[in-house]
């Protein structure tokens, strides 16, 4: 009886067309990895034109600009502008023993106070010190004492807020008008000499009158009424926002 024979078995494996293909794949994938390495992408410029595109549709702020939203904030500080005064560590101990120590050299502790408190330090001064009755003008003693001050501080303290106060008799006539009016110009002559003779940084300097609604004491006699009326150098710790 004859032998049959083994049927042939099936080839193993893939079609051949399929190595060709996929030298093919890999080829086009090499391809746009080159063309992607090749290829800089400028983050900075891609934001530019994101925040543009915002702003056409009304997204921003009015007068903001793209350099505005994009370069850091240089001034060191979240909502302060550039050219501000630069961030700095008040020693609130320090600058107040400084301050005391000399108005005590120069016998002033009585007509000028210093305090430590939640904002800074305070230096209370009595404003028949600074001015004469009714005045905005400063004296010669009351210069001499803002500019030893200034001296002595205007490197060690973040910022000042010059504080003018007014006892509780209402002002008649003159050019100041009311307490409102005599308080804020006060206030704005002594931080404008700070700035111009203490060379104190403006953008450290603030300036605020306030009438005769923020007493130490109750306005219900002559002493407390000579106390009331002052101006308050507040030594801030934090520059503020």
């Amino acid at each position: 009886m004859a032998r049959k024979e083994k049927a042939p078995e099936a080839a193993v494996g893939a079609p051949l067309y399929m190595a060709t293909y996929g030298d093919m794949v890999t080829l086009v994938l090499c391809f746009f990895v080159l063309l992607y390495a090749m290829s800089s992408i400028d983050s900075q410029k891609f934001q530019k034109a994101l925040i543009s595109l915002k702003g056409s549709f009304g997204a921003m702020k009015g007068g903001t600009t793209t350099e505005e939203a994009t370069e850091p904030n240089t001034s060191g500080e979240d909502g302060r502008a550039a050219g501000a005064s630069p961030r700095i560590e008040m020693d609130t101990q320090h600058v107040a023993y400084t301050v005391d120590s000399y108005l005590r050299t120069e016998g002033l502790n009585k007509s000028i106070q210093v305090t430590i408190n939640q904002r800074g330090v305070t230096v209370s001064i009595s404003d028949q010190f600074l001015f004469d009755s009714g005045s905005a003008e400063l004296k010669n003693d009351g210069k001499r004492v803002l500019y030893k001050i200034a001296t002595l501080v205007r490197d060690e303290v973040p910022a000042v807020s010059v504080e003018g106060h007014t006892d509780g008799v209402p002002l008649r006539g003159g050019i100041y008008r009311d307490n409102w009016g005599l308080s804020s110009a006060r206030a704005a002559v002594v931080a404008s000499y700070l700035e111009s003779d203490g060379k104190i940084t403006p953008q450290k300097l603030q300036a605020v009158g306030y009438s005769a609604y923020r007493p130490v004491v109750p306005n219900d006699s002559l002493e407390h009424r000579a106390l009331n009326r002052r101006v308050d150098l507040v030594f801030l710790s934090q520059y503020p926002k």
